[in-house]
């Protein structure tokens, strides 16, 4: 499989940026096939070389297509497009439709599971537990959400731990109307700072202390 380079756009232009910030043009004949199609991006990427494109904004990197010779991106297409037409290839996105919808239902099982382990609240909360978890994992475990449930990278149970206190932040906290200064470091200060209010207070139900209707986490499942 040809390895793709990787680039910056330039705006309006058949032109792209390098690493090292070099403007470099882009080869005759070559068309810029645009992001959504990902069955058709690989066949192209795997047909010859190509550039891919990515801009990043902020702390998030955004496809701007793949370059590559207008030939091979025709070609793609006209098989992909034969493929597509095959009955097989709509029973296969269909069984692969299920198998996933079934992998989403077990995953947020699961996870709902993990949150309610973390909580560890003292029975006499065991159906406020069993309320926030559901509510935690319903908000963190959509496809495409981009929340913390959805990596792979640290273990379920490090998921889950992070979900509850990312929920808590905003559902119990003015951490939404904060005016933090642009300052570096600052916010991530702030969410140490929340997070810590957030486990304290936790930890009241899991000794299975009193708390009233004033508490932050009653009123935030109450207003669900």
């Amino acid at each position: 499989m040809p390895a793709s380079e990787v680039y910056s756009p330039v705006r309006g232009q058949r032109q792209v940026l390098n690493a090292a910030g070099d403007i470099i043009d882009v080869p005759a004949g070559w068309e810029l096939l645009p992001p959504g199609d990902a069955g058709l991006t690989r066949r192209v990427k795997t047909a010859g070389p190509s550039w891919v494109v990515q801009e990043k904004r902020g702390r998030k990197t955004f496809s701007q297509g793949v370059w590559a010779p207008a030939a091979n991106i025709a070609d793609a297409k006209a098989a992909l497009e034969t493929e597509r037409q095959d009955p097989a290839y709509t029973r296969r996105l269909a069984a692969g439709r299920a198998r996933r919808a079934r992998e989403q239902v077990e995953y947020v099982e699961d996870f709902r599971l993990a949150v309610r382990q973390f909580l560890n609240f003292s029975p006499r909360y065991a159906d406020l537990a069993e309320t926030l978890a559901k509510a935690i994992a319903d908000h963190a475990t959509p496809v495409g959400s981009g929340t913390v449930a959805r990596t792979e990278r640290i273990p379920i149970e490090r998921r889950a731990e992070a979900a509850v206190i990312a929920w808590m932040r905003h559902q119990t906290t003015a951490y939404d109307a904060m005016k933090i200064p642009r300052v570096k470091g600052q916010r991530r200060e702030v969410r140490q700072m929340l997070a810590q209010r957030s486990r304290h207070l936790l930890e009241k139900y899991r000794r299975g202390e009193d708390a009233d209707a004033t508490c932050p986490l009653r009123k935030a499942i109450s207003a669900r």
